[in-house]
């Protein structure tokens, strides 16, 4: 029994490393390689994503997909045993609801869950011993993503079990919810702006955490401490004051022109 556990362990560990692998190297060729000239008032900085760094990421990061596979693994145990209340079919209206709320329910426990965790791993003591390698990469790259200590991976991947234990949610929601947490993991790391301008007027939009908001955390680490929205941000006054027109100076090839144009006189 214990060898079949470690194999498939061992199984999901290789495919959560290698698509962060792929992922991560697609997204930093596409847009930081292929599309730079494009996307050059996007770009945070040039220079960073080879050598040293990203060598000390991608190791950091197998570490961290093996426990993010002992993680998987026990939620699949969990669901085989009956014990989740993760379901398949979708029979009833109650299972079209859940559909829906499961995923709001999930995000939204989760952003609360990450936020006071993140505030607590910035605690002396604490901040030594967990997230100090993560914030040794100041400028992100596409592979920072995963590049923590084993027990900031334990933290973060500890909720799981702990959510499909409480929360009703449709398996192909919460498989699809794990492919969300490796793409907005990324895009807030690559050290590239992805989001347009025009959605910091948009109320259901402006709320989303994207590359500008995390690498503001990254040089300013008592700022920005959100997952996937701002709001414990704003309520708790964490969310920078640099924030919104770094946003616009990333996100708008017109703001950043100008501001060249007024450093050059």
């Amino acid at each position: 029994m214990l060898t079949h556990w470690l194999f498939w362990i061992g199984a999901l560990f290789v495919v959560i490393f290698l698509r962060y692998l792929a992922f991560s190297g697609l997204y930093h060729y596409m847009l930081r390689l292929r599309l730079r000239d494009r996307l050059r008032h996007r770009i945070f900085h040039y220079e960073v994503g080879a050598g040293a760094q990203v060598q000390r990421e991608i190791r950091r990061s197998a570490v961290v997909s093996l426990i993010f596979a002992v993680f998987g693994i026990l939620v699949l145990y969990l669901w085989q045993n009956g014990s989740t209340r993760l379901y398949t079919k979708l029979a009833t209206a109650s299972d079209w609801i859940w559909l829906v709320a499961g995923t709001l329910l999930f995000l939204l426990a989760q952003e609360t869950y990450y936020y006071w965790i993140h505030r607590w791993m910035h605690r002396p003591g604490v901040y030594e011993r967990v997230h100090q390698w993560h914030h040794e990469s100041i400028e992100t790259t596409a592979w920072t993503a995963f590049s923590f200590h084993p027990l900031e991976a334990v933290l973060q991947a500890a909720f799981l079990p702990v959510s499909v234990l409480i929360i009703p949610m449709h398996a192909f929601a919460f498989l699809t919810l794990l492919a969300v947490m490796t793409l907005s993991a990324t895009i807030n790391h690559a050290g590239i702006e992805v989001f347009p301008t025009r959605w910091a007027n948009l109320p259901l939009l402006r709320g989303l955490i994207g590359a500008t908001h995390h690498d503001v955390h990254h040089k300013q680490a008592r700022y920005n401490f959100g997952l996937y929205f701002t709001f414990w941000d704003k309520w708790m006054g964490t969310e920078s004051p640099r924030f919104t027109e770094r946003f616009q100076r990333y996100s708008s090839r017109h703001a950043r022109e100008s501001k060249t144009q007024t450093q050059a006189r």
